[in-house]
């Protein structure tokens, strides 16, 4: 089925149907030989652009080093230019020209094959190695935090994935270059390779392209797993406002989100309700590990660059792409169950890496995929127009007692029951942690993520006292004329009453 990833940005504009976010359809691919066959192309084009690139990048920083004053290809646009510049060139490809006196001459084909793909292959492969290239600078600099990220590596013919990007263009005449449902309902038109069909319903993204809801920005061909599929990228407007919260100004109503194991979800209001609880999720990857261990015997067995060999790795790629469907499919349906019914949610901020380290939890924190949960309800409570609150990592939530607020010295992971020693209120462990996040929630309602301003907001003015004191060469608040004056005064000033004839504005 067609999927929707996360969206990227927001813009709140009434009355009018305009574009507001990123989404994604994702479709699986039903394309003939030929058409495998031109797909494979692209994909080895575009592992071919990114490798030349990062042989420029590297030629240039060598040339650099050794005294050099040329410029370095940095950035996709610079790279672009540099790849088109060698595409040209003798090095890309020449011939020998002999003429009839015997004398021979160098002539510059470049590549001889560059016209047979879409030459946005190259240009994407080009950003895509931008894009690594700032994040590996911003990662030796500290701006990037997280691990370490290195510099980008040639990709490798036999291990790489195969994918490729195009970008919709559009002619003069006003024809997409790509087309969602163009000569038949389940089809795709990609540049350079022609009319592929799919294997689901595309009405709903045909539906929205029809009214003017959607805007086609580019498309991803990915071959994983034995099969091909194309996930095609939107600007399209926000959902319609009965598929939207209700706007609140309330600062109550919050419903804590607890992620556990045994309990994969627990929601509770401060008042200690049961809104929703998830128990017994599917959990696909220990449910299947005896058939992995199985294919993964059966590739150890085989000959290394034997053809039985790739036949059992494919066999183990299918397995470990169907465990993440069964666990992705799940995961949406729990999103969308909490953020249709709960316009205010507050979860933890969990350390999972750090858990991953835990020899004994470790496999079953990766089965659970916590982080993707938090990320699809951070987008869909975005385009829903909901509050998503982001608890601190450092609340005790799980040894605090929701009724009396003491926090115990330790409950242990097999004591699913809470018990307060100090009031003796006894609660299920992940429901009382529920209400704690909520109750933490409605007292430091103030906090908000806004993805638009990148961190929390403070709803407070600013004024004398609030934030940091102004230092020399710097325009305080007095001096701007934005702090709050007293009645009857302005700037200072007492306020003195206007004549009808008076000219002072």
């Amino acid at each position: 089925m067609w999927s929707l990833s996360a969206g990227c940005c927001r813009w709140c504009v009434a009355g009018c149907a305009a574009v507001a976010r990123f989404t994604t359809f994702q479709f699986c691919l039903d394309p003939t030989l030929e058409q495998q066959t031109m797909l494979r192309r692209h994909a080895g084009a575009s592992r071919f652009g990114y490798n030349q690139c990062v042989r420029l990048v590297k030629q240039a920083l060598d040339a650099k080093s050794c005294g050099s004053d040329g410029r370095v290809p940095w950035s996709g646009f610079d790279l672009i230019n540099a790849f088109n510049g060698w595409k040209t060139s003798v090095d890309a490809g020449r011939v020998l020209v002999a003429a009839a006196d015997g004398t021979t001459t160098v002539k510059a084909t470049g590549l001889s094959w560059r016209a047979e793909v879409c030459q946005q292959v190259f240009e994407e492969a080009a950003v895509d190695l931008g894009r690594g290239l700032a994040a590996y600078k911003a990662s030796r600099t500290g701006e990037r935090k997280g691990r370490a990220v290195g510099f980008p590596r040639f990709k490798s013919k036999k291990r790489a994935l195969l994918s490729f990007r195009v970008r919709c263009k559009t002619s003069t005449t006003g024809r997409a270059s790509i087309r969602v449902g163009d000569h038949a309902p389940r089809t795709v038109t990609l540049p350079g390779i022609g009319t592929v069909a799919v294997r689901q319903d595309t009405r709903r993204l045909r539906r929205m392209l029809a009214k003017g809801r959607a805007k086609i920005l580019s498309a991803t061909v990915t071959h994983r797993a034995g099969r091909w599929t194309v996930s095609v990228t939107c600007e399209a407007a926000d959902l319609h406002a009965s598929a939207c919260h209700q706007p609140s100004v309330s600062t109550t109503g919050w419903v804590g989100v607890d992620r556990g194991l045994t309990a994969f979800v627990v929601a509770a209001t401060a008042d200690g309700t049961q809104t929703l609880r998830v128990d017994d999720p599917p959990r696909p990857a220990r449910s299947a590990m005896a058939r992995q261990r199985r294919l993964a015997r059966a590739v150890n067995r085989k000959q290394r660059g034997s053809r039985n060999r790739a036949d059992a790795t494919a066999r183990l790629g299918r397995h470990h792409a169907r465990v993440a469907a069964i666990r992705r499919r799940f995961l949406h349906k729990v999103s969308n169950k909490l953020v249709k019914t709960h316009d205010w949610l507050a979860i933890e901020t969990l350390t999972i890496t750090g858990m991953l380290s835990n020899r004994r939890l470790a496999a079953a924190v990766a089965d659970a995929s916590w982080g993707e949960l938090a990320r699809q309800l951070t987008y869909k409570q975005q385009w829903r127009g909901g509050h998503l609150c982001l608890v601190d990592r450092w609340y005790p939530s799980t040894k605090t007692c929701s009724a009396c607020r003491t926090v115990a010295a330790a409950v242990p992971l097999g004591q699913r029951v809470f018990t307060c020693q100090a009031c003796g209120h006894r609660a299920d462990r992940d429901l009382n942690a529920a209400v704690n996040l909520a109750i933490w929630a409605e007292q430091h309602h103030a906090r908000i993520r806004d993805l638009l301003a990148g961190g929390p907001v403070t709803k407070a003015r600013r004024g004398k006292g609030s934030g940091p004191p102004t230092r020399a060469g710097e325009t305080g608040p007095d001096d701007a004329g934005t702090a709050p004056t007293p009645p009857g005064v302005r700037h200072g000033r007492p306020r003195r009453a206007l004549s009808h004839n008076s000219t002072e504005l």
